[in-house]
C-alpha cells in the first residue's frame, strides 16, 4: 500500500474563522479553525491516517515502521520530517512575524528555521497582506518602528486574488491579512517571530507574546521582488517543489512516484479519484494524500484541483 489519505491537525488561534469546516471539509468540532495541518510530523500537530490497515495512525508512527525510504533519496539528508502543509483561514489579520533562517533556528529553538509559500485560493474584496517593506530604513529606525506601534506605516501591502503565489524567504517581514484563505507549503517548523499584534489578548486575557530581540536578529530590511520559479514548478527552492494540477472528466492526470521523493497532493476543489495499479479511493476538496516513494505511477481524475509537493 504506497496511498494515504490523512486527517489534519486543527488549530484554533485567535484570528481564524470556520471556512476550512465549511468549505474544504475539515472535520473538526470547534468554533474556530484557523489552520489545518494537513501534512504534518511536527509534534505540535501530527496528521493521522485515516484508510487501510495503518488507519489510526499518525504520518510519523507509519514513517518509523516502514522506514525512512517511503520518503525517498531527496529526504535522507533530514533528521526529521522536512516539511509541513496548512490550510489557512484568516478571518481577521495574522500578526506582524518573521521566520529564522536553519542555522539561527538550530542554534536558538533547537528546530529548521522556515522557507514558506503561499497559494491563495480565496480572497475577500480588497484583501491583502504585507510582504517585506516599501523602502529601505536603518535598523534604528525598524526598532523604533517597534517600540511606537507604527510598524505597518512603512510595509509593503500586496494586495492579491485566487491564484497568487507568495514567496516567504527567512528574514522576510510579512503578515496574512484579513480575508484570505491560503495553502502554506513550509519547511517543518512551527518557530514563528511575533513583532507586531494590534494589541490583541490570548485566550488567557493578556497579550500575546512578542519576540522583539529575535526579530531584530533576523529581519532583513528589504523591499519584496517578484517571486519567479527557476524551472518549470509553480514554486521551486531547495526544500520544496510545488504545482498545480487540474484534471476535468475528459483530462486526467498522472505521475510517476520514483524514488527521488514521496508525493503530497491537496485538493483544493473538486472531487474525483486517485488510483494506482492496485488502489484507488475518493477524494473531495480539503483532502491531503500521501503517496510513498517508489508507489510508481498513480492518476487523479475527475474535476479536481490540487496541490502537488515534492522534496526536490
Amino acid at each position: 500500500m504506497g496511498i494515504y489519505v490523512l486527517k489534519p491537525a486543527c488549530k484554533d488561534y485567535l484570528w481564524g474563522g470556520h471556512k476550512l469546516v465549511e468549505k474544504y471539509n475539515v472535520d473538526y468540532s470547534g468554533e474556530i479553525c484557523a489552520e489545518a495541518w494537513t501534512l504534518s510530523c511536527h509534534k505540535d500537530g501530527l496528521s493521522i491516517i485515516t484508510n487501510g490497515i495503518n488507519k489510526g495512525k499518525t504520518l510519523s508512527e507509519l514513517i518509523n515502521n516502514k522506514g525512512k525510504e517511503i520518503l525517498g533519496k531527496n529526504c535522507l539528508k533530514y533528521k526529521d520530517f522536512p516539511i509541513l502543509i496548512k490550510l489557512i483561514d484568516a478571518k481577521k489579520a495574522l500578526s506582524i512575524q518573521v521566520h529564522p533562517d536553519d542555522e539561527y533556528a538550530l542554534k536558538h529553538e533547537n528546530q529548521y528555521g522556515k522557507t514558506e509559500m503561499w497559494y491563495v485560493l480565496e480572497a475577500e474584496e480588497g484583501a491583502f497582506l504585507y510582504q517585506g517593506f516599501e523602502e529601505v530604513i536603518s535598523k534604528e529606525e525598524f526598532e523604533k518602528r517597534i517600540k511606537e506601534n507604527t510598524l505597518t506605516e512603512v510595509l509593503h501591502k500586496e494586495y492579491v486574488k485566487p491564484g497568487d503565489v507568495i514567496f516567504i524567504s527567512p528574514g522576510t517581514l510579512h503578515s496574512i491579512g484579513a480575508g484570505l484563505v491560503i495553502a502554506e507549503i513550509q519547511q517543518s517548523s512551527n518557530v514563528t517571530y511575533r513583532i507586531y499584534d494590534y494589541g490583541r489578548v490570548g485566550a488567557d486575557g493578556k497579550p500575546r507574546q512578542l519576540h522583539i530581540q529575535q526579530s531584530l536578529d533576523v529581519t532583513k530590511i528589504e523591499k519584496p521582488v517578484k517571486y519567479e520559479s527557476p524551472d518549470k514548478h509553480m514554486v521551486s527552492c531547495e526544500f520544496f517543489c510545488v504545482d498545480k494540477i487540474e484534471t476535468t472528466d475528459s483530462k486526467g492526470y498522472s505521475y510517476n512516484a520514483d524514488d527521488s521523493s514521496f508525493v503530497s497532493i491537496l485538493v483544493t476543489d473538486g472531487e474525483g479519484t486517485i488510483a494506482t495499479v492496485d488502489e484507488l479511493f475518493s477524494i473531495k476538496k480539503g483532502d491531503s494524500v500521501f503517496v510513498e516513494a517508489s508507489t510508481g505511477k498513480f492518476e487523479i481524475t475527475g474535476n479536481i484541483k490540487a496541490v502537488q509537493t515534492i522534496v526536490g
